[in-house]
């Protein structure tokens, strides 16, 4: 098994998050950019506005690396009509997957109906583009009934508007790697919530997010039966490293 094919090499902070400069932090994106071609990882993701970045850096390498780029990251509480304007935006700059953070603060408050209404809305323009798209329910903010009502909800509006061959297209990620927790507890994928995950989202396919900082831990998810795991730490992983990341 080649563990590359299921890393999301991931960068996404800002540059007040990074402690950076503009430029410093644009340097930065652009070393994980490169790493992802070097190492051949299935996909790099990065923010907006390096989207263009990313693409233009592949097309140049003859890579086959993907692009993929977060919506509404990382509070997901933003209008239908702006994270449509962001994908879009995203699209026409070369993202080949969009990650959606899907609004988790209004389905907890009850908000069902505005909840389906994104899902459907933002897989219908990434489908209907030829794109890769993920929701995000950001676990740590959700008690284990909720992720479990989250991805079933996720998988019935999927199923019931779209055909089979594009249920593989769509995924339910952990987490953003970015909520901040109590008491240090984890923020991201664990074995207990990716479970209840698989165990609702099928037959769409589930992507752990966060958290994840081993070559064990990431294949411990694997044998679970995640399809894609999303980490900063890629290269530490695919090395049989840990990494220090903590996305």
């Amino acid at each position: 098994m080649d563990i590359k094919n299921y890393l999301d090499s991931t960068y996404l902070k800002t540059n007040s998050q990074a402690g950076l400069s503009e430029s410093e932090n644009e340097a930065v994106a652009q070393k994980f950019i490169q790493e992802a071609i070097d190492e051949n990882f299935k996909l790099i993701m990065i923010r907006p506005d390096r989207v263009a970045l990313a693409s233009q850096m592949i097309v140049e390498a003859n890579s086959k690396v993907l692009v993929g780029t977060v919506i509404d990251f990382p509070e997901g509480s933003s209008s239908i009509i702006k994270k449509l304007e962001e994908a879009f935006e995203c699209i026409q700059n070369g993202a080949d997957e969009l990650d959606f953070v899907c609004n988790y603060e209004a389905f907890k408050a009850g908000k069902i109906d505005l909840v389906k209404d994104e899902i459907l809305k933002g897989t219908q323009l990434g489908l209907s583009n030829n794109k890769i798209v993920k929701w995000i329910i950001e676990v740590a903010a959700l008690n284990d009934a909720q992720i479990a009502e989250l991805t079933a909800l996720i998988k019935n509006v999927v199923v019931a508007n779209f055909k089979p061959e594009a249920y593989s297209s769509v995924f339910v990620k952990s987490s953003t790697g970015f909520f901040k927790t109590e008491n240090d507890l984890p923020n991201g994928a664990t074995i207990s919530s990716i479970t209840i995950m698989l165990n609702n989202a099928s037959p769409l396919p589930v992507k752990a997010a966060g958290g994840v900082r081993t070559y064990k831990e990431a294949i411990e998810m694997i044998d679970l039966g995640v399809q894609r795991i999303g980490t900063s730490g890629a290269k530490a992983i695919a090395n049989g490293e840990e990494t220090s990341s903590k996305y």
